[in-house]
């Protein structure tokens, strides 16, 4: 199997990915496994990991070759909803074939791809994470699915139930909506989680996403991890928990609880749809 990785957002450090691929050896060792590093996934342009074009091209490199079989997102941040609109019409039939791996910023173009009809489209961890306390075992979570499928990693709700899933952050799906890059997520359970935000914060992008009447034909919303949450003055008074359940309930969207997803290295694998179970 070939993976290629590409930097639709920010750069890693060379380092970074030599820690994967000796990871990676470690896991699969009889040379099943082959991960390409795009050049561009170093490049530097400001903020982000080489200008617009440099970074679409990767991506279209990557996405269009048949003889690789997933796209790896090196990292998140922020710069996938600027590469959309050159991507998307570019799309040769190979690159529907493979899978496409990233949270956060990279739901961004996931989302896109699945409105597209692409079924390999997959919220999982990504290359970088490997720097986080624990990252090897996100790491290990992502490719153990992408060469394997191993059902281990998937969160449990994902996994058991048996409506089509997605999952998002939430300041990424907030700012898909009324856009065309937002898929038909009509019977979805969508799973929402969120980094460094404070909880007014949390709370604004609730209200904007469970009044959606796109959001509103969903089978129901769960929710992961948000973590690092800056602290509010005055305090905010309710956890995330009880802010999500608070706008389901205004919105007649139905909580069915939690999702085992966050910017950690215990986020788990959430292929979008239903497709894959036929796998």
């Amino acid at each position: 199997m070939k993976i290629g990785v590409v930097a639709p957002a920010g750069r890693i450090a060379p380092e970074t990915a030599a820690r994967v691929e000796t990871l990676a050896r470690t896991l699969y060792p009889t040379s099943r496994l082959e991960i390409f590093f795009h050049p561009q996934c170093f490049a530097s342009d400001g903020h982000f990991a080489g200008d617009d074009a440099t970074r679409s091209q990767a991506f279209l490199e990557i996405a269009n070759d048949p003889g690789v079989d997933a796209l790896w997102w090196a990292r998140g941040g922020y710069g996938a909803c600027r590469l959309a609109e050159a991507i998307l019409p570019q799309l040769a039939p190979a690159a529907k074939a493979k899978a496409y791996m990233g949270y956060s910023d990279a739901g961004s173009l996931l989302a896109a791809l699945y409105g597209q009809g692409f079924e390999r489209v997959v919220h999982g961890p990504m290359v970088n994470d490997i720097v986080r306390d624990g990252g090897s075992a996100a790491v290990e979570r992502a490719l153990r699915w992408l060469v394997e499928a191993d059902p281990a990693t998937l969160d449990p709700a994902a996994r058991d139930t048996g409506a089509p899933v997605a999952a998002f952050n939430m300041a990424i799906l907030a700012s898909l909506l009324g856009t065309p890059l937002l898929p038909d997520l009509v019977g979805h359970e969508v799973m929402l989680e969120e980094v460094s935000e404070h909880m007014y914060r949390i709370d604004r992008m609730l209200f904007q996403i469970t009044s959606s009447p796109a959001m509103r034909a969903i089978a129901g919303l769960r929710l992961g991890r948000c973590s690092d949450v800056p602290e509010n003055d005055p305090d905010f008074g309710m956890s995330a928990e009880e802010v999500l359940a608070y706008w389901c309930d205004r919105s007649g969207i139905a909580y069915l609880g939690r999702a085992d997803i966050g910017h950690d290295a215990a986020n788990k694998v959430v292929p979008f749809g239903a497709a894959w179970r036929n796998r």
